[in-house]
């Protein structure tokens, strides 16, 4: 597994992490994974406040994601850069058509731990490659979560990534977390992706500027919302709200919300 497919276990330590506290995620999964694959992390890496952020973030995505669906019974849900991540599970379908997608490395893990059904697909693919989405059926709306994606591309690499979705369906709504350009530079030397090798990443402080045609910037929301930090106690959750909520945090770190159609 290389550097980048690597990364994918710093939100599963940090989703075990929560689950096992009893707090913001019920993650038995990501649990159970992290006990039979996990390594030994270090630096910021094994920080809790890290996994505390990883939870929380994974929350505000669960719950966007649930909503969304409430909304369209006939919508398709894309997990793009799903990893090891139990979404499918904490969520549900729903009758839903749910393909979770990855590098074919990263796919091949994950069999291991979850079983395809009439609903549930997983998907090999490398979404920079101009026909990712041959293997995934047309449909009319789709829902997209991508999730600690954004900052492996570079913005126009980025742009046509979300090009190519829209033109596979006719509508789409799209949540997606950024770095900042002054995070990703930063990112060179101070990052818990470092500990596995990793140092160049992308920052996007404009969220129009991946637009297109029908495909437009809706609202931004916050990944560390206070009914997620209220759920740590005394000073973890005060330390936690200074430096990891308000405009510290958003100088480094973003989440964008899209629409077409």
């Amino acid at each position: 597994m290389n550097n980048v497919n690597k990364t994918l276990y710093i939100p599963l330590y940090g989703k075990a992490y929560v689950s096992r506290k009893g707090i913001i995620l019920n993650d038995k999964k990501a649990e159970e994974i992290w006990n039979a694959e996990g390594f030994e992390l270090k630096g910021k890496s094994k920080s809790k406040w890290l996994a505390y952020y990883m939870g929380m973030r994974s929350a505000v995505f669960d719950n966007w994601l649930a909503e969304q669906m409430k909304k369209d019974s006939e919508a398709v849900v894309l997990h793009i850069g799903c990893g090891m991540d139990s979404r499918i599970l904490r969520v549900g379908a729903d009758g839903h058509q749910w393909h979770d997608i990855d590098f074919p490395n990263v796919i091949e893990e994950r069999k291991k731990y979850y079983a395809e059904d009439d609903s549930y697909h997983m998907v090999e693919a490398d979404v920079r490659k101009q026909n990712w989405l041959s293997a995934i059926p047309k449909a009319k709306h789709a829902i997209v979560v991508m999730e600690g994606v954004s900052m492996y591309f570079e913005p126009q690499e980025l742009k046509v990534i979300l090009e190519q979705i829209c033109a596979h369906y006719e509508t789409v709504n799209l949540l997606m977390d950024c770095y900042t350009t002054f995070a990703a530079k930063a990112s060179k030397y101070k990052n818990p992706i470092n500990d596995v090798g990793v140092t160049l990443v992308y920052g996007l402080d404009e969220p129009r500027e991946v637009e297109s045609t029908n495909f437009k910037f809706y609202k931004e929301h916050e990944m560390t919302p206070d009914f997620l930090i209220n759920e740590l106690e005394g000073m973890e959750k005060a330390i936690f709200k200074k430096l990891y909520s308000g405009g510290i945090a958003k100088k480094m770190y973003r989440m964008y919300e899209y629409i077409q159609g």
